[in-house]
């Protein structure tokens, strides 16, 4: 059995995440709840969860704050919150999973799904959230980044491009390391569109400040510092034209 803790300051919102769980989980078994942030730490000092649900906004403080006291996370933590646009981004530039409020049951067995397939330590992620949330609306500077066998967190100064490869995405980076990910392109164009990358053809996503050349013969494509060369796609060679003149 899926040993679960519940930290949600809403009684009625850990009763129906029971009753969720009950009936779309059930190797998940609740072995304790609390309504707070006091209340959490001092159950999560007694009792070892497979798996932490954690409300982000309660009235004695966040789930954040709770993650500042714990020293070391043996366990999953999916959040759950309401629309939270800034923690939204922060969940998905650590790669952790979150769910909003009012739960989606198909959301919520996605999400223990994930977790019984993959079971990974995510001590590195928490600290990754926890950096990106404490740096307020500052770029963030880190990505969590999962293949198939680790979890990596990665500068996003050192990506050069992205690679769509079907359901995954290639990573190259300046030491000429690269990364198959398990995450799509759009999932990425979407976190890194405002820290310089640009969608210059279906299949591409680079770095602007790695951008060599425009090469404008055979189509149009760009040589990056790497000596790689990346297609621009013909409805796409306006914008990166008026892109690059405004670097």
């Amino acid at each position: 059995m899926i040993k679960a803790i519940i930290i949600d300051d809403i009684e009625q919102a850990r009763i129906t995440l029971k009753k969720d769980l009950q009936v779309y989980a059930k190797d998940v078994t609740i072995i304790g709840e609390a309504n707070g942030v006091v209340e959490g730490a001092k159950l999560l000092r007694t009792l070892q969860p497979d798996i932490l649900f954690l409300d982000i906004q309660m009235q004695d403080g966040s789930g954040f704050d709770l993650l500042d006291i714990l020293k070391d996370i043996p366990y999953k933590i999916i959040f759950i919150t309401a629309s939270d646009a800034y923690a939204i981004k922060a969940f998905r530039y650590a790669a952790i999973d979150y769910l909003l409020k009012p739960v989606d049951p198909d959301e919520l067995t996605a999400s223990l799904t994930k977790f019984r397939e993959q079971k990974l330590n995510e001590n590195e992620k928490y600290k990754l959230l926890n950096e990106s949330l404490k740096n307020n609306h500052r770029p963030h500077e880190r990505l969590a980044l999962h293949t198939q066998d680790k979890i990596h967190i990665v500068n996003i100064t050192d990506i050069i491009r992205c690679e769509s490869n079907i359901n995954y995405t290639e990573f190259y980076f300046s030491n000429a390391k690269k990364l198959l990910v398990t995450r799509t392109l759009k999932d990425f164009e979407d976190m890194l569109s405002d820290q310089g990358f640009y969608r210059v053809h279906q299949s591409h996503l680079v770095n602007t400040k790695f951008i060599r050349e425009f090469i404008k013969t055979d189509g149009g494509y760009l040589l990056m510092n790497d000596g790689c060369s990346v297609p621009v796609s013909t409805r796409k060679r306006p914008e990166v034209i008026k892109m690059l003149e405004e670097l």
